[in-house]
């Protein structure tokens, strides 16, 4: 299946969201809870953004899909806890709720309909708030994460699409584990992250030394800012990010815009303002119009604080409408 150029009549910044898709959490008062899309959406309907965007429904995943980057025996494994409804899929973060192996299915569905849309044309930008559950790994469940939409995605890209250079961008608060060890081998994906240090923060990993293993070394760059670190420590990596990515020149890039790196989160250490999400996003923006026929895909990440939520989450989808107004 090829890419074709984006038609100029469609609208260019996708926005993937709805009640089903509103239903990946683990109930009220939980902090990944299902009021999470909600106030994602206030905030940006307050300033106007949802007038500016295409907006599509959440699409249903299948377990196909989840293969891609998930064992057959752990996609089975969820299945089965999922009809059961008890207990937890991991050792005591992830509950095995009713209905979670559905659930968590539309969040790759959805997220794989986003990347299609891009790789059609249909687009050049895309955002999925209710995605980007990058802590999965391909045989467990971790940090509310079920299946690891983000590893699906890039499984997805190189194998229906043929993608050569596939970006991987995380700004969340945590590491992206799930991601980075699902492809610490894999020179053709391209993973840069920002993180609290994870000698203070689960789930313990992204040391600056880890760059990647074997053929796939230095295709990798994690940089872990120290609790308490705001927007100079943000810019100062990013700059880092920036030269790296362009020296990889990305086919299409994916980002995990996590919330929880703003000050105020509950669980994490950090205390950015809203800037490094809304800097990080246009320049990746025009990285991806440089190498990727404008190509960008977001997913929405951690995040405990529904405020911050929808400050971070707005100036992510600002700045695709931006960057596609510029």
């Amino acid at each position: 299946m090829s890419a074709r150029s984006v038609d100029p009549n469609e609208p260019s910044v996708l926005l993937f969201s709805g009640e089903s898709l509103r239903r990946y959490g683990f109930g009220d008062g939980h902090p990944f809870g299902p009021d999470r899309q909600d106030a994602f959406l206030k905030a940006a309907d307050d300033q106007g953004l949802l007038a500016r965007v295409s907006h599509r429904e959440p699409v249903e995943g299948d377990d196909f899909q989840a293969r891609l980057f998930h064992t057959d025996e752990y996609v089975d494994f969820v299945a089965r806890r999922s009809a059961d409804g008890l207990g937890y899929l991991d050792g005591g973060d992830t509950p095995a709720q009713a209905g979670i192996h559905e659930d968590a299915l539309r969040v790759v569905g959805t997220a794989v309909a986003a990347a299609d849309a891009l790789m059609r044309g249909e687009a050049r930008r895309a955002f999925v708030p209710i995605a980007g559950l990058h802590h999965a790994a391909r045989d467990a469940a971790s940090g509310f994460c079920v299946y690891n939409d983000c590893g699906v995605v890039i499984e997805h890209l190189r194998r229906q699409y043929g993608l050569a250079r596939v970006a991987y961008v995380d700004i969340d608060a945590h590491h992206g584990d799930g991601v980075y060890y699902g492809f610490e081998d894999d020179p053709a994906v391209i993973f840069a992250d920002i993180h609290e240090d994870g000698r203070f923060l689960f789930p313990g990993t992204g040391a600056a030394e880890e760059t990647g293993e074997g053929a796939a070394a230095g295709s990798k760059l994690n940089i872990p800012l120290a609790p308490g670190a705001g927007d100079r420590e943000f810019f100062e990596a990013w700059a880092q990010v920036e030269d790296f990515l362009e020296s990889h020149q990305p086919e299409f890039i994916l980002l995990q815009c996590g919330a929880d790196p703003l000050a105020g989160d509950p669980i994490t250490h950090l205390r950015f303002s809203d800037e490094p999400h809304r800097h990080a996003t246009l320049s990746l923006a025009r990285i991806a119009d440089r190498h990727a026929q404008g190509r960008l895909l977001a997913t929405g990440g951690g995040g405990y604080n529904r405020q911050n939520i929808g400050i971070a989450w707005s100036a992510v989808l600002s700045a695709l409408i931006e960057s596609n107004d510029a």
